[in-house]
């Protein structure tokens, strides 16, 4: 895939793990975002912002302080730059029986305590940055 190329490869659980850690937080984004199991690789292109994320099975998580069930496809990918993801793909958020992509997340800046979540209908929904802190 082009949008790879001269990109940085992180393989295996644990170092892929570190390696999507470090850049939540370079990026200024909370490093709960992200609640991966059994991570085959992490990729990153500085020059383009690129990133991806495969895992070996899909996985749903409830983030417990607003109350949303979160579903992780296998592969995630997205475009990162300060305080947001963009062209995000292989995430979806549980909205009454309906399970929307979810598009774009965005922390603002300067920081007030909110992220926001864009689905591609143009549907946007605002939580607090702690729910998505590590651990929750």
């Amino acid at each position: 895939m082009a949008e790879r190329e001269g990109g940085v490869v992180k393989k295996g659980h644990e170092e892929g793990m570190k390696m999507a850690a470090a850049l939540l937080e370079e990026f200024g984004l909370p490093l709960g975002l992200l609640p991966l199991a059994e991570v085959i690789e992490v990729g990153f292109v500085r020059a383009t912002g690129y990133m991806w994320i495969a895992q070996r099975k899909k996985v749903e998580h409830h983030f417990k302080k607003i109350g949303k069930q979160v579903s992780y496809d296998v592969e995630v990918t997205g475009f990162v730059k300060p305080r947001c993801i963009k062209k995000l793909k292989g995430v979806k958020a549980k909205e009454l029986m309906l399970w929307p992509p979810v598009h774009e997340i965005t922390v603002d800046d300067p920081p007030t305590g909110k992220m926001h979540f864009k689905s591609l209908a143009g549907v946007t929904k605002t939580f607090p940055v702690e729910a998505f802190a590590a651990g929750q």
